[in-house]
């Protein structure tokens, strides 16, 4: 091989290489923008001024390079999609949790209220021979619990105006007006002159027949009678 032959080689292997360079530099810069189809023309005019024998090779490297280029971008975006759903995973998560944090809250909320309730009906009471409307009131605040103690209250009022020994000819009796008043002897035989008798069957009535005192009262205020 003469001093030419290996001069020109040499240009060519340069050219090949510059070539490569600067191929390479617009696709990594393109990435999946528009500029591909630049990146593609670029490649086609630099390879007009290599020899036709070394085409074949720069174009193999191009290749090469285009094929390493991608299969990174391809990894970046693998991992940002699993940190993507990784994120979202553990949002979830964190979620679920507060929900079963606040259901299990609310049941043991409903189960001291229960117990309340419990211990409320378990209680003694002492009964008297005789008791004043303040004194059958508190009974019924006991009883019945804050929450629909002014609905039982409202319908008492309208009913008996809190009298535990009121009569109606019909038959109806007492606080609540229970019809015939010896309904109230499912709940004690004393339904006749204890208050708390005639209170605890009167709430267990409107909570099986309307859902609550307070939706017994809406009953009320709606027919006057309940």
């Amino acid at each position: 091989m003469n001093r030419g032959s290996v001069r020109g080689l040499a240009v060519v292997s340069a050219t090949a290489v510059t070539a490569v360079g600067a191929v390479t530099g617009v696709v990594a810069d393109s990435g999946d923008r528009p500029g591909t189809a630049g990146a593609i023309a670029s490649d086609t005019m630099l390879l007009a001024g290599i020899p036709e024998g070394q085409q074949a090779q720069v174009q193999a490297a191009l290749l090469t390079q285009q094929a390493e280029t991608q299969a990174v971008a391809a990894d970046t975006s693998t991992r940002r999609a699993a940190e993507e759903t990784a994120r979202k995973q553990a949002a979830a998560d964190a979620a679920a949790k507060q929900k079963a944090a606040e259901e299990a809250k609310k049941r043991k909320e409903a189960k001291e209220t229960a117990s309340r309730s419990a211990a409320r009906d378990a209680s003694p009471l002492q009964v008297q021979s005789s008791y004043t409307v303040a004194q059958v009131q508190a009974l019924a605040r006991q009883i019945v619990g804050a929450d629909q103690f002014q609905c039982f209250s409202n319908i008492v009022e309208r009913e008996s105006t809190w009298n535990y020994r009121a009569a109606n000819p019909s038959g109806a009796y007492g606080l609540v007006q229970a019809y015939p008043g010896s309904k109230m002897s499912t709940v004690a035989a004393d339904w006749r002159t204890n208050p708390a008798t005639q209170i605890k069957w009167g709430v267990n009535y409107m909570n099986k027949r309307y859902g609550s005192p307070c939706e017994a009262w809406s009953y009320w205020q709606a027919h006057h009678s309940y």
